[in-house]
Order: C-alpha cells, then structure tokens, then sequence
C-alpha cells in the first residue's frame, strides 16, 4: 500500500527536494565517475539506538530516480533498534541510487530523530497517566512529516495548525483585556475547543467560567502544578508546558496533569545517525 498522510503531497516533496539538490546541472559526481549501467547494492543501517521513522520516504525518494530499484524494508516505523540494525536493503542503478542517498537519509535521519527522542520522552512518563503532546514549533513547510515522527515515537499530536482549536495565550489576553474576555470573545464566535494559557493560579477560575475547555498551565513548577490540578478538579482537561526537560517531565507528570507539552520534540531533536553503505558480498 503507498505511502500517505493527510494533507501531505508525497510526490511533490519528492521532486522539489531532489530538485533543490540537483539544480540546473544534475549530480555530476555520479555521472563523472559512475559507469550508466553500473548497479549498486545497498544497505542503510543505524549506527545508534532509535526509533525509526522515515524509511517510506527514504523509498519514495530512491524509486523516483530509478523506478525499477528492489527495495527490502526490513524494519517497521516506529520501531526500537540497537545500533548496528539493518533498516532496508536495495539494489538498483548506481548513479540514481547515489544521487537519490543524500535526500533519503536527511529525511530518514531528522524524522527518526524527532521519533527517537518523542520515545525516550514517552517512556519517562509511562504509567503516570499523562500524554505526550507535541507543538507547531516545527520547521516551515516540514509540519506533518515532524508531527508524523513524533507519533512514531509514541507522543500525541496537538493543533496541526491555527485553524483546528483556539489557543489563547498571553499576548491574545492581553489585547483582549483579560483571560475572561478573551475566552467570551472566543465563546462567541462559536468556536469548540478553547485553550487558554494561565501562568498564575488566580487566572484558573475567570478562564473556566468563561468557558474554557482545556488549560495550558504554563512554566509552573511541580507543587504549583499540583495545586492547579487540584483546584481544576477534572472540570477541563489540565496541560503542563514551558521548559519541560526529560529529567524534569517524570515530576511533572506525577502532578495529575492530563497533558504534557514539549516544543523540543520537533523544534530541537538530533538527528539520529544513520547510514547507507556497499552491501557486503
């Protein structure tokens, strides 16, 4: 079955990132030296432990230059490997391979890199209760792929855009003149889901009488946490953010918040290490 995500165009992610590489004059290394009817057996591995996300893509990208290419995927996305796991064979015409590598493996590498690191996130939490959430702090034009990775890697995805909830932060409170406002004005232009960012416990109330649904409790720390939850009483679902890290997100979500938010997840993850290399005869 192909390859798809909503709102995502495959083939023209494909054709304008090879073209950002090829520019006017092609790969000339690959045609300088490569013999045309050279073949090339190929195998791309991971030299650290990740989470794999990506390897459709990496495929998408090496049939495009050589339709016929033979392609083994040898893991599946989302999954944890060791260092050293192989994660697809292939065979094919050299030059299209060669000049198809680096376009695969940046994809392959910064997505399961996000994953990887969404993972190790997830995993620190587990048995708490809280979700993983993700952001938009993503890199322009790279959204659903980022949001793609994050959910390989176990998190959830939160807002793909403006347009699927309000989320009203504190420079919207403050043109509106007030969380209460905002929220009403919110309220009244019939909008469903309404986020509303508190970094004081004195604003919970106003914002949940206003009509709030969900509470962005953002930069406070574990024991303001708690009581903010606590006075919350599970009315609206309660969302701790701002300058989680993973050796702080355990405390976090041991306050009884329903969601965590990490910016880092797309906006910062290494990418992991991954290469592709002559198969052995």
């Amino acid at each position: 079955m192909p390859f798809t995500l909503p709102n995502f165009d495959l083939d023209a992610f494909v054709r304008s990132t090879l073209a950002e590489d090829l520019g006017e004059g092609g790969d000339i290394t690959s045609a300088a030296v490569i013999p045309e009817d050279a073949m090339f057996a190929g195998v791309m591995d991971s030299r650290d432990a990740i989470t794999v996300a990506g390897l459709p893509l990496a495929e998408a990208f090496f049939r495009a230059l050589d339709p016929d290419v033979e392609i083994e995927t040898l893991v599946e996305e989302g999954a944890q490997v060791a260092p050293g796991t192989d994660l697809m064979r292939l065979r094919g015409r050299a030059r299209a391979l060669l000049t198809a590598e680096r376009s695969a493996l940046n994809t392959v590498q910064h997505l399961s890199g996000i994953a990887t690191m969404a993972r190790g996130y997830v995993d620190k939490i587990a048995g708490t209760g809280a979700t993983l959430l993700d952001t938009r702090k993503t890199i322009p034009g790279l959204r659903v792929l980022e949001k793609y990775a994050t959910r390989m890697g176990g998190a959830t995805n939160h807002r793909m855009g403006l347009w699927d909830a309000a989320m009203i932060k504190d420079n919207h409170v403050a043109v509106a003149g007030g969380v209460g406002p905002a929220v009403l004005r919110a309220k009244a232009a019939g909008i469903a889901s309404i986020i509303v960012e508190v970094d004081r416990i004195d604003q919970i109330e106003p914002a949940l009488a206003a009509g709030a649904t969900h509470l962005l409790l953002d930069n406070m720390d574990p024991s303001t946490l708690r009581g903010a939850v606590t006075l919350v009483g599970g009315r609206v679902p309660t969302e701790a953010s701002g300058g989680v890290r993973l050796d702080t997100i355990r405390a976090i979500a041991e306050t009884g918040v329903t969601y965590i938010s990490v910016g880092r997840l797309t906006q910062s993850a290494p990418a992991a290490d991954i290469g592709l290399d002559l198969a052995s005869a």
